[in-house]
């Protein structure tokens, strides 16, 4: 989790905090990917307050985890809207832990085997070089 902000940071300054390239931060802005867009200085630099930082750490976990952008969008879509879509962003995170879950019981099985392969060549290294 990202450490708390007390006063706005620069585009620059988030991306820093956030792991984020300033790239990303514009893409998701333009895209919509944000909850709302940054607050602007009298400059026009963006300046992101601590709500914007968690929420980009949310679409950075979710896109880690496999969530396509377009659902994405769709989540940041719903949470624009209010808390009337509480059940609807519910049901889609729902749908996605069960995804991620998944995913997390393949590796699971994936490493046991890795694991087997490499007690099967200790017992022959052990076999072929123990007895020397």
């Amino acid at each position: 989790m990202t450490q708390a902000v007390t006063e706005p940071l620069t585009i620059a300054e988030a991306a820093e905090r956030t792991g984020v390239s300033t790239h990303t931060l514009r893409y998701y802005e333009r895209i919509g990917a944000l909850r709302e867009p940054p607050e602007r200085a009298p400059s026009g630099h963006r300046r992101y307050t601590q709500r914007d930082l968690s929420w980009i750490e949310l679409l950075t976990r979710l896109r880690a985890t496999g969530m396509p952008i377009a659902t994405m969008l769709r989540y940041a879509e719903l949470a624009r809207k209010g808390t009337e879509t509480a059940a609807e962003r519910k049901a889609l995170l729902l749908a996605h832990r069960a995804e991620v879950a998944a995913r997390v019981e393949q590796l699971h099985q994936d490493l046991e085997l890795i694991d087997y392969k490499i007690k099967v060549y200790d017992e022959i290294e052990r076999d072929r070089f123990g007895g020397e």
